[in-house]
């Protein structure tokens, strides 16, 4: 008997079977079965099922005699299932990685529930990704299993079969069934989770819900769509054959009264003709079913009045007002965004009339993001260094809490921020300012980059269109010829940036400045940070922070972060970080703390005792503090061919190298993160891409660029930098549970 039984029905969906039903097969949780039901479909989707059953013995086909809808569909593949739960998967979609095996794991936590509700995220042919807007219900704290009146919030979850595993035995002494028709979960759904005597939640998206571009059925005009109200006499005849239930009368006629409207105004559901008849059918309906009790929200008092009254004509009048004003006041938004847009570029212009200010500078990092990066750190020394020059931080607002004393804050796109443009002497940033600015004669331009390239940038990324996308080259030259100053942190960087940036501008050599801190900060400093990130004392703290990937429609970590932490023990931490493209990408819980939202990755180096990381740049700066190196490489062939590299980072890594979860599990559990040999690694690789970086970069830059001196500070040999200590130098070392029993790490750092 498997652990699950996945039932996946297909007609008419050959061009997306494959992904499917590999996405079941290739779960790191092999213990199911997959019921994949062929309903007649015209196309090679019985031809692909049996391709997949004869490869894989867990591939159960069922082909139909004849087509019978998506609810009869399921209903034969229920007939087959054998597992302890039951999982529907409509076979356009897909599970994400190692869904299965986080579903057992709850399953298992929650003491066996007669269902479990897990998340979905909706994923668009475009290759965005979008998580279910009411994830919040789904959250894992507070008693578990539960009953729904305990949290009724779930029904606002979409109500459909395939975001929820079910106990078979449930299933069948409760005999739910799959009706024909449009609908057919909702007379599935609500059932299942009133009858349920205990309910759990996994908050993790499992499924992506794919939108497609055509061929949605409940995007099609049809009559058929009337099919909703027999779907809801079957739900209501279901709870009064079942008195117990009756208490969620109420919340159920709300919730259809509310299915009932949206139907009614989906714009390509019913036809122009079928629009009066289906409200007479819902006002009966409303009729029928009316129970006071659930109260309706404000902003939807209105609709559900239209409905008890039927007024179909009202609602089209309400409808084509409501309309009219949504167009009014976007065009009158449009013309007052123009006549802004209008006046702040008379007022650019004014100001470049004006003379300029040799005592004003202006920074900025990543498209207004907070203070840090190498601008944050030329920022603090230009304070420091030459404090004759007023300096200003172009931040968003959600940003502002960033900046820190001393610099004036400007908002991007407001009067201050293009007379700062206009009239500062010194412009800083780690990528462009807005593409409308005029370098003017005697402005000087400072870009700082953000890291050591490994990946293609530049001009290089014309040969991977993947991963340029709809870059405008043309543009990006037109910004490389307002550099003055670029800063480059070795020898690798300075000849990559001349060649696919290629300019006029000036190569500093002098190290990253972001970097300084590295050598600067204290034992104290560590502790604190670590005390403000909630890392527990004498644990070891593992920064992963893995990099973009122009490969993949979500950004989700391929590893099970709380897996690696069961392996390592009690005593590990893991700091998980989600590139700054995707916040919140890598959200944990537990022993797993989420620092996406951290505003400064300098402070997580300095306090973790360890990196893995895959291919961001990150490591190339976290290589100063000498501390430990991991890299996990499990898809080095496409982020290559992809993206392009610069050099291939297996031959020539900072520490060892993972190919796969388990190896990467192995090399902490052995020892071999922080032995000899990654020791030796991480010595090659400073020496290749550190040889600047010894606390006084932002400094160089200042006396340089600002105070014109020739004359620089002389650069501290690697082998005399004291970069602070990890804490593991200060504490026991976690004792790591060894695959043949338990073993103390005692190689040295």
């Amino acid at each position: 008997m498997p652990r699950f039984s996945v039932i996946v029905p297909a007609y008419k969906v050959q061009a997306y079977l494959h992904e499917c039903l590999e996405s079941v097969l290739c779960q790191s949780y092999p213990d199911l079965e997959l019921i994949a039901v062929d309903d007649r479909s015209p196309d090679a989707c019985g031809e692909i099922i049996d391709e997949f059953a004869a490869r894989d013995p867990r591939v159960r086909p069922v082909h139909l005699p004849e087509n019978v809808g998506l609810g009869r569909a399921r209903n034969a593949g229920l007939a087959e299932a054998t597992g302890d739960y039951l999982l529907f998967l409509d076979s356009d979609d897909t599970l994400t990685p190692d869904a299965l095996h986080a579903i057992a794991d709850r399953l298992k936590e929650t003491d066996e529930p007669d269902v479990l509700v897990y998340d979905y995220a909706h994923t668009y042919w475009t290759g965005e990704a979008e998580r279910n807007k009411f994830a919040a219900h789904l959250t894992e704290q507070g008693p578990a299993p539960f009953r729904l009146e305990d949290r009724p919030g779930l029904l606002r979850v979409l109500m459909v079969a395939w975001n929820k595993a079910y106990r078979r035995e449930f299933v069948e002494r409760v005999g739910l069934t799959f009706p024909s028709g449009y609908y057919e979960d909702t007379p599935w759904t609500y059932p299942a989770l009133m009858a349920a005597e205990s309910i759990a939640t996994l908050d993790r998206v499992c499924v992506h819900y794919r939108q497609r571009r055509r061929g949605n059925i409940l995007s099609t005009t049809s009559r058929r769509h009337f099919d909703v109200f027999d779907q809801y006499d079957r739900v209501f005849a279901f709870i009064e054959e079942r008195p117990e239930l009756a208490r969620w009368r109420p919340v159920l006629f709300r919730r259809m009264v509310d299915h009932f409207t949206t139907v009614f105004t989906k714009q390509g559901r019913l036809p122009r003709g079928a629009r009066a008849e289906f409200l007479r059918r819902a006002r009966a309906h409303y009729r029928r079913y009316r129970t006071p009790g659930a109260p309706v929200p404000l902003r939807s008092r209105l609709r559900h009045t239209l409905v008890h009254l039927g007024l179909h004509r009202t609602y089209r009048a309400i409808q084509v007002a409501a309309t009219v004003r949504r167009r009014t006041h976007k065009l009158a938004t449009k013309l007052v965004r123009a006549l802004r847009a209008g006046l702040l570029q008379a007022h650019y212009r004014i100001q470049l009339r004006l003379p300029l200010r040799a005592d004003r500078a202006v920074f900025a990092a990543y498209w207004g993001r907070g203070h840090g990066c190498n601008p944050g750190a030329l920022e603090t020394a230009f304070r420091t260094f030459a404090p004759q020059v007023r300096t200003a931080w172009i931040a968003r607002p959600e940003h502002e809490n960033t900046v820190p004393p001393g610099p004036r804050r400007v908002r991007p796109g407001t009067a201050a921020y293009w007379t700062a443009l206009a009239r500062s002497k010194y412009l800083v940033n780690n990528v462009n300012f807005d593409r409308r600015l005029v370098k003017r004669p005697g402005q000087v331009f400072v870009q700082t980059q953000h890291g050591t390239p490994l990946k293609h940038m530049g001009l290089d990324l014309q040969e991977h269109p993947a991963a340029a996308r709809d870059m405008d080259f043309e543009e990006l030259l037109r910004g490389v010829d307002k550099w003055d100053y670029v800063l480059s942190a070795n020898r690798h960087t300075t000849l990559t940036w001349e060649r696919v940036y290629p300019g006029t501008y000036t190569t500093l050599e002098y190290g990253y400045p972001r970097n300084d801190v590295f050598q600067q900060a204290t034992a104290a400093d560590v502790a604190r940070l670590r005390e403000a990130l909630g890392i527990p004392y004498d644990s070891v703290a593992i920064l992963y922070a893995p990099t973009h990937r122009d490969h993949r429609r979500t950004q989700r970590t391929t590893l099970d972060l709380e897996r690696i932490l069961r392996r390592l023990g009690p005593r590990f931490v893991i700091l998980a970080r989600a590139h700054y493209w995707q916040p919140g990408a890598l959200s944990r819980g537990g022993r797993v703390l989420d620092v996406s939202d951290h505003p400064s990755v300098e402070s997580l180096c300095l306090a973790a005792d360890a990196l893995i990381t895959d291919y961001s740049s990150l490591m190339f700066d976290y290589a100063n503090l000498d501390r430990p190196i991991v890299i996990h490489a499990d898809d080095w062939e496409a982020y290559e061919a992809v993206r392009g590299t610069y050099f291939d980072l297996r031959a020539f890594p900072p520490g060892p190298v993972a190919r796969s979860e388990d190896e990467l599990i192995d090399i902490f559990t052995t020892g071999h993160w922080r032995g000899s040999r990654s020791a030796r690694l991480r010595a090659a690789f400073r020496e290749r891409f550190c040889p600047y970086d010894d606390g006084r970069a932002a400094e160089r830059v200042v006396r340089h660029v600002v105070l014109g001196e020739t004359e620089q500070p002389p650069i501290v040999p690697l082998g005399e930098r004291r970069p602070v200590p990890s804490a593991l130098t200060r504490s026991p070392l976690a004792t790591v549970p060894q695959p043949s029993g338990p073993r103390t790490v005692t190689d040295p750092l």
